[in-house]
């Protein structure tokens, strides 16, 4: 192994025990600042200076995104007007590993004055933002992973990890959703994914293909080929209910057995049990359905309604490829 290799793989190990160092420090302080931040009638105000400003402005972003409304104060701005953006109702989230940073200098003396809720990530729990806070997550660890000893490292690392950890208590404590947080991120994949639902993809009214039991099979058939969803036609009975599907499938096994498919009616080559999905289940379940039991389309139900087996819609396999759902 060359000097290089052995130097990164270190650097690996030194970060890796570091965060899991910080497994100790989900103690009364981090519980007390997940229960403020949690409650604030305010929004949360995250600052840093340096590498410690870095991280901050990512967590920010990862508490606006989980349902806390979050923003970042530059400490150098913050004597310049900044300090306006703090609200008494608001929570501080100061970082800083020495505790020390003379930037935040102004920020600690204004939450001070106006007494304004503190929290601070710092490895010096003594130090001044320490001793300021009403509420000290410790992020010390025992060496950086630069072989210099000196550009934050390991610290950095951990400050990142336990900083997500303390956004997930607080999405946690505030019953935060994945409906919620569909709203939050409507552009792209994950948008598509937690958004979209079997309700607006399927084909409805119209342009379902529906039979009953008695109708003959060269009518199915031509239900099956001529109609918006090709290959499929639900059967119905009186009331209006789904009693049974007829698939492509089903054809092409009815003529390897050498039997003729246009004789008899819908009843008798129809699927009794067929696979449905509610209307209002994401339509990343559907993908699950369809690829879990090799068909490529579902009924859709509305078991809310006072028609609970009736179909509302049929759903296709490539309405969900082309919906990017995935």
């Amino acid at each position: 192994m060359s000097e290089i290799q052995s130097l990164a793989l270190k650097v690996l190990e030194i970060e890796a025990r570091s965060i899991l160092a910080m497994k100790d420090r989900i103690d009364e302080s981090f519980l007390g600042a997940v229960e403020r931040i949690a409650t604030a009638e305010g929004k949360l105000i995250v600052t840093g200076i340096g590498k410690s400003g870095q991280i901050a402005r990512k967590l920010a972003s990862t508490f606006s995104s989980t349902g806390t409304p979050s923003v970042y104060l530059h400490p150098a701005e913050s004597a310049h007007g900044d300090l306006g953006m703090i609200d008494n109702r608001d929570v501080v989230l100061a970082l800083s590993y020495g505790g020390e940073s003379a930037e935040l200098a102004q920020i600690l003396n204004f939450v001070t004055r106006r007494g304004i809720a503190l929290i601070a990530m710092t490895g010096k729990k003594n130090s001044s933002l320490g001793r300021a806070a009403q509420f000290v997550i410790d992020v010390n660890v025992p060496e950086e992973a630069c072989p210099l000893g000196l550009a934050p490292t390991a610290s950095t690392t951990a400050t990142l990890a336990i900083g997500d950890a303390l956004a997930m208590a607080v999405l946690q404590r505030k019953g935060f959703s994945t409906e919620q947080f569909a709203e939050f991120h409507p552009g792209g994949s994950l948008g598509s994914k937690l958004l979209t639902r079997v309700k607006d993809l399927m084909h409805s009214g119209e342009t379902m293909p529906l039979v009953t039991p008695e109708t003959g099979m060269k009518q199915v058939f031509s239900m099956m080929t001529h109609r918006e969803v090709r290959g499929v036609a639900g059967v119905v009975d009186a009331k209006g209910d789904l009693i049974g599907v007829i698939t492509d499938g089903d054809i092409r096994r009815r003529l390897e057995k050498n039997g003729d498919p246009l004789q008899g009616t819908a009843k008798d080559l129809m699927n009794a049990n067929p696979r449905t999905i509610d209307q209002n289940e994401l339509a990343e379940k559907a993908f699950f359905l369809m690829e879990q039991f090799k068909i490529q389309l579902l009924f859709v139900l509305d078991p809310s309604s006072a028609t609970p087996h009736r179909p509302v819609g049929v759903l296709n396999y490539q309405d969900l490829l082309r919906s990017k759902v995935r």
